[in-house]
């Protein structure tokens, strides 16, 4: 869906803006009944845990780029960069922790799952751009993606702690030396 949103985002004219919106709503909603089917009934792969969370962090970058691209201001810019910069960061970890056995310390929390949520929702509002019923879309889009930047950093700071006690630990593990 990442071609498809970009493509209809760029297409210019009246309806780019509402058209892209509903691409990252149908990515967003897909991907969460994806989840949530793959739980409920125990439907899961190695290859879709590997690229679910994958496409879900390339389309919130897509978006951002996208959105800061379009408003280059210095704010949006902090708080894609907060977002894109974790983003990195918790991946980065939960690969470290999973090479180390201890993948289970950084596991999904629930401040996450509202981060996700808020992130998705600032994020249609700041692709759709234009008023709508009288209220300032971009400007509550703008006000939810601050309020998403706050989250995942908060959410990013529960995953270093959780991690903090392997991040540290000095004794000699064994290392597959890739030989």
């Amino acid at each position: 869906m990442i071609p498809v949103l970009v493509a209809v985002y760029y297409l210019g004219g009246r309806w780019s803006n509402p058209g892209a919106t509903v691409v990252f709503a149908l990515a967003s909603v897909t991907d969460w009944l994806d989840g949530w089917i793959a739980r409920r009934y125990g439907l899961s792969s190695r290859f879709g845990a590997f690229l679910d969370p994958v496409a879900d962090k390339l389309m919130v970058a897509t978006a951002l780029v996208v959105t800061v691209q379009h408003h280059h201001t210095v704010w949006i810019a902090l708080w894609a960069s907060v977002i894109i910069g974790r983003e990195i960061a918790v991946s980065a970890l939960r690969e470290w922790m999973a090479e180390i056995g201890q993948h289970a310390k950084v596991s999904v929390a629930m401040v996450g799952k509202i981060k996700t949520t808020v992130q998705m929702i600032a994020l249609g509002f700041l692709l759709y751009r234009d008023p709508l019923w009288g209220l300032p879309i971009f400007l509550i889009g703008e006000w939810l993606l601050a309020a998403a930047a706050v989250l995942t950093l908060w959410s990013g700071f529960e995953y270093l702690r959780a991690a903090w006690p392997s991040l540290i630990d000095e004794s000699p593990k064994s290392v597959d030396s890739g030989e």
